[in-house]
């Protein structure tokens, strides 16, 4: 319940391990409380990628603090999943004191890792101490013809046990309904990756589109690497956490609270987590009224049924959309450097590994095939419908199916390499969540 740290009440959290296991006590409270207090919409919360448990929390009271205002006499209920993602210290969040989250002024000025971020790998990778101490030690000395062996610890750091679950949430895309998942992260040629993210940081940091290079230092791009494999970790994790947990809970609910409407809410990786948990739900469950996206960290096709390049195949949630009584709603913002430039990098599958970045094209050539719904919305649904975040404020969103909202106007602060990926905390998006789900 609400303590002197939550802005709102009645709030709960869920717990949920890397394979999708819930703290089953939270669950309890969860589902007694909400009878208990009278709930009527309940909105959940998921975090994204650069969030520990004290990050997470403070996103949620940040968030959910001009909800009672906007929404006075709806009964409502908060819900915040905390689920195993780490956090980057050098990635600036607009606004975040700086007890949670570090200052621009406190990111390390080259790549080594900060002590903040190493105890965050070891705590998201446990038993992998040694793992993570040599790419630290390399990542200090960068040692002359040792990117690919780099490359090889950080494969072996985010690796995940042979049997487990994870491996099957990986997937952005189904060729003939078998997942694609091989990303050219894991397969390239490390110094070539290594060259490729140095590139495009220099573009992101010098501001210059069209900045021709020099023959830049590929141990530049290293700790891109590294953090580009976490974050493919956690989009692993987050499917994960989101079908195999989320779902069965919200499921879990509908039975017991059967008229509690339920809205999912998730930014970044857990945009992916929430809209996993679509497909994990129970079959006849219809309590989500409404899914909202804050700069999605995942396939801009993922609900697509057929990607406009292969008609063979489709996004891995292909009509989950249909799941929700009422809209998916997609917010997303060209401020992102995250998603418009490094995600579509990294994203790439093996086979796809032609077109290293030269200039500013990057986001074209890249984007197009591999790009993040946070930085250009939902793609090849047909139906799908675009509003600015003005005109979403003002008008009736549709009722069912997929939503764009360009919410550039105010997704728009914070430095590279993430860009405006973190800036969400808003209440014209706290309004876009509460039009989302029809919540008076």
């Amino acid at each position: 319940m609400a303590g002197p740290q939550k802005s709102v009440t009645p709030y709960w959290e869920l717990t949920f391990d890397a394979d999708g296991d819930v703290d089953g006590r939270e669950r309890d409270e969860l589902l007694a409380g909400v009878t208990a207090r009278g709930v009527h919409d309940l909105i959940v919360f998921a975090h994204g990628w650069n969030n520990d448990r004290s990050g997470a929390t403070a996103l949620y009271r940040r968030f959910f603090a001009p909800v009672p205002r906007l929404a006075p006499r709806a009964r409502i209920g908060y819900v915040g999943v905390v689920w195993p993602s780490m956090r980057f210290s050098d990635e600036p969040i607009p606004d975040f004191p700086k007890s949670v989250v570090a200052t621009e002024a406190e990111a390390v000025p080259r790549p080594a890792l900060d002590k903040d971020t190493r105890h965050a790998l070891l705590e998201t990778f446990p038993g992998r101490a040694t793992v993570v101490d040599q790419i630290a030690r390399m990542l200090d000395q960068r040692p002359e013809h040792e990117l690919e062996e780099f490359g090889r610890l950080v494969r072996l750091l985010v690796e995940v046990v042979p049997g487990g679950p994870q491996p099957l949430f990986a997937a952005d895309t189904l060729a003939e309904g078998v997942p694609q998942s091989d990303p050219v992260l894991f397969t390239g040629d490390a110094t070539t990756l290594c060259d490729e993210f140095t590139r495009a940081l220099s573009v992101l940091r010098s501001g210059d589109a069209e900045a021709q290079f020099t023959l830049p230092n590929p141990w530049d791009g290293a700790k891109e690497l590294l953090r580009q494999a976490t974050y493919y970790a956690m989009k692993r994790r987050a499917g994960t956490v989101g079908e195999r947990g989320l779902g069965r809970a919200v499921g879990q609910l509908a039975t017991r609270a059967p008229d509690v409407r339920v809205h999912l809410v998730g930014h970044s990786f857990g945009g992916r987590l929430v809209s996993f948990a679509l497909r994990g739900l129970p079959d006849g469950v219809h309590t989500v009224k409404s899914v909202t996206l804050l700069q999605g960290a995942f396939s801009h096709y993922a609900f697509a049924a057929r990607l406009p390049h292969d008609a063979h195949a489709g996004g891995v949630l292909q009509g989950q959309q249909n799941r929700i009584d009422g809209p998916l709603v997609c917010c997303h913002s060209r401020f992102d450097s995250a998603l418009g430039t490094i995600y579509p990098l990294a994203s790439r599958m093996a086979n796809d590994a032609q077109g290293v970045i030269e200039n500013a094209a990057l986001a074209q050539v890249l984007g197009a095939k591999w790009g993040a719904m946070g930085y250009d919305g939902v793609q090849a649904v047909p139906g799908t419908r675009a509003f600015t975040l003005a005109e979403a404020l003002t008008a009736t969103l549709p009722a069912s199916g997929c939503v764009n909202v360009d919410a550039a106007a105010v997704v728009r602060r914070g430095g590279p390499p993430s860009g405006a990926h973190s800036d969400i905390v808003h209440p014209e998006l706290a309004r876009i969540v509460l039009a989302a789900g029809r919540i008076r």
